[in-house]
């Protein structure tokens, strides 16, 4: 057995690395794999850029992040495939859902619409917000989504970096007055009756890639036949996790004390979309509220890279078409279609694709397989169309 160390964050959506250990589909590729518990996201990006790891669990923009310069640390960082579509959550403190409520808002957990402007409408001074990173799809969407309610952002609100474990702790102490986190932490600010639970990132976008399969580019260009086979047992556990039946066994693996050492039944809050929004028990059911395999959902598509540089340039004032190309390298759909064509995986005829245009599941060309993408919308309508980059 090879050993090969993975640092991950206590999440749901680190799941096709823990069955890929668990289950055995690392050890079916003869990778006998350590998973490294993070503290938080900087410090996991320092280890694998320092080569304490090999690859890591990692947030889709902190490899386009690094690609443009920005953030302190520019490693050349290759995403392999993406890990988790979707499975974040915004939520509230208890002071801010009592206004809203005291408003009318019915706490839906669907229209981001109604949900932006009603927050927008019951803040009180400056809204203090908890996200685990300010290079991630947390802020990013969030970024997005306030904007578009009427609420510049980064520029009209206070973003405050906490570790996803923490941020039910931030919210208790007054120091955030909501948050955009992975599950389950947005569950356990819940739980623990300190939060309330808004939108799923997906109703911001419905087909938003979270975290990526992260790891040196120069490391994958000296070690292809590890990263082929490290490629393999994550896919067959996305795969695993893709059929039906597997959510409770699912569940029970992550909530161990190695993992996310959490009650199974909040874990599985994520893994089935059924997610306890207030903490007198209401519940809401969330369509696709995280995806691991279905719709090729692992595919590292490059207008994916594309729309996060674009969003991160017009932010920072960076130069657009220059980041977005840059961006475009970091997603390795040539590793993905290399490493996984004798898998069985679908493997998409193009490298890019227009985003946000797909109200409902729809079929696309592939070069393997039969491929129907998942709906890809954004809330308020806009299409992202990245033109002809592959």
């Amino acid at each position: 057995m090879t050993p090969l160390s993975v640092a991950f964050i206590p999440l749901v959506d680190a799941a096709p690395l823990i069955v890929a250990r668990e289950l055995g589909f690392a050890r079916e590729e003869g990778l006998d794999l350590e998973l490294v518990r993070a503290p938080s996201w900087s410090s996991l990006r320092d280890m694998l850029a320092f080569g304490r790891v090999e690859a890591a669990h990692m947030l889709a923009p902190v490899p386009v992040a690094m690609a443009l310069g920005i953030g302190g640390m520019t490693s050349p960082i290759s995403a392999l495939m993406v890990l988790s579509v979707n499975g974040s959550v915004i939520g509230v403190s208890q002071a801010l859902a009592q206004r809203l409520r005291r408003d009318g808002h019915d706490f839906g957990f669907a229209d981001a619409a109604a949900a932006g402007a009603a927050l927008v409408a019951a803040v009180e001074g400056r809204l203090r917000i908890g996200v685990p990173f300010p290079f991630s799809m947390h802020a990013e969407l969030l970024f997005y989504w306030l904007s578009a309610s009427g609420l510049p952002a980064p520029q009209g609100v206070e973003i405050r970096a906490v570790p996803p474990p923490l941020m039910a702790d931030a919210l208790a102490a007054g120091e955030i007055d909501a948050f955009c986190v992975g599950e389950p932490w947005g569950s356990i600010s819940v739980e623990t009756g300190v939060g309330a639970l808004l939108l799923p990132s997906s109703a911001i976008w419905s087909a938003a890639p979270e975290k990526v399969l992260a790891v040196r580019t120069g490391w994958a260009a000296e070690e292809p036949e590890l990263t082929g086979r490290l490629m393999r047992a994550v896919w067959k556990a996305t795969r695993w996790l893709g059929q039906g039946g597997a959510k409770t066994t699912a569940a029970e693996l992550l909530s161990r004390p190695d993992h996310l050492n959490l009650s199974p039944e909040i874990v599985d809050r994520a893994l089935t979309g059924s997610i306890v929004v207030l903490p007198t028990g209401e519940t809401r059911v969330a369509r696709n509220f995280v995806e691991f395999f279905e719709g090729a959902a692992s595919f590292p598509w490059k207008s994916q890279a594309a729309w996060i540089a674009q969003q991160m340039a017009a932010r920072l004032g960076l130069d657009r078409e220059a980041s977005v190309r840059e961006a475009r390298g970091v997603f390795r759909t040539d590793l993905y279609r290399k490493h996984l064509r004798d898998t069985g995986a679908i493997l998409p005829g193009a490298s890019s694709k227009v985003e946000g245009g797909l109200a409902r599941g729809t079929a696309a060309a592939s070069e393997t397989g039969r491929l129907i993408l998942l709906e890809n919308h954004f809330f308020d309508g806009q299409v992202f169309d990245p033109g002809d980059g592959g």
